[in-house]
């Protein structure tokens, strides 16, 4: 096979991949590859971070390492694709809707999620940017910040979305040492009334923040009586399985 050849079929697997994880029999029909070449591209692209297997089900998806070729327009596009199936296994597990959103500048901005199976659901916030200080995946975020960051950030008038909104600076650096000794933080209808979230953040090589992973739903449903750490377990186990695959990338 020419370097060619193996170029045009790596980037034709690679398509394949992204239609949504699968395995190397589904692959090679997708492809329209022989299996022991879906095999040989798929080891020599997993050792370099362009997909990963998932840990439940050995699935092949889209792997974080293509964020850092994809550049800022596709990065966004290329996590959305790695996270979606621990989005998938905390909306089923849960219920509720499972979120991935990454910090840009003072904002967080929220680039995938997957709906909860229950009849009654909150509204999809993918795209949408909100300040650091509203929602529980951008406080993750500052809970990692060098105290100058911190403390530039803080000196900014700070917006209220509802009444429950935090945003006094002391309160909020309290709340910070709180998210950095649980790994994870509960908002209750601070960033939109009726709804209450939680989160954890998500890391990448050298320990490095990447963004954070949430579950919401309505305040009257979510969290429910005594599940507020279980439920927050879950969303710490998904966030540390995918920083365990995006820091091996």
């Amino acid at each position: 096979m020419s370097g060619v050849q193996s170029v045009a079929r790596a980037f034709e697997l690679l398509r394949a991949v992204a239609v949504e994880p699968a395995g190397i029999t589904e692959l090679a029909a997708r492809a329209g590859l022989p299996k022991s070449t879906v095999a040989r591209l798929l080891s020599a692209l997993e050792k370099e971070g362009a997909v990963s297997r998932d840990e439940e089900d050995r699935l092949y998806v889209i792997g974080v390492g293509l964020a850092e070729l994809a550049g800022a327009i596709d990065a966004s596009a290329a996590l959305a694709t790695a996270v979606r199936p621990h989005l998938q296994w905390l909306a089923s597990e849960l219920g509720e809707a499972a979120g991935f959103s990454v910090p840009t500048g003072y904002t967080m901005q929220y680039v995938v999620q997957v709906e909860s199976p229950n009849p009654v659901q909150v509204r999809d916030y993918t795209g949408l940017t909100v300040p650091m200080h509203v929602g529980p995946s951008g406080l993750c975020m500052m809970a990692q910040w060098p105290s100058e960051d911190l403390e530039r950030y803080l000196g900014r008038p700070l917006a209220s979305f509802t009444p429950h909104t935090i945003n006094d600076p002391v309160r909020i650096r309290l709340r910070l040492k709180k998210i950095r000794e649980a790994g994870h933080c509960w908002i209750h209808e601070e960033f939109a009334e009726g709804i209450n979230s939680v989160a954890a953040p998500v890391y990448a090589s050298g320990h490095r923040a990447l963004g954070a992973i949430h579950v919401h739903g309505p305040a009257y449903r979510f969290p429910p009586p005594g599940g507020s750490e279980q439920i927050a377990a879950l969303v710490m186990e998904a966030a540390d399985r995918f920083s365990t695959r995006a820091e091996n990338q």
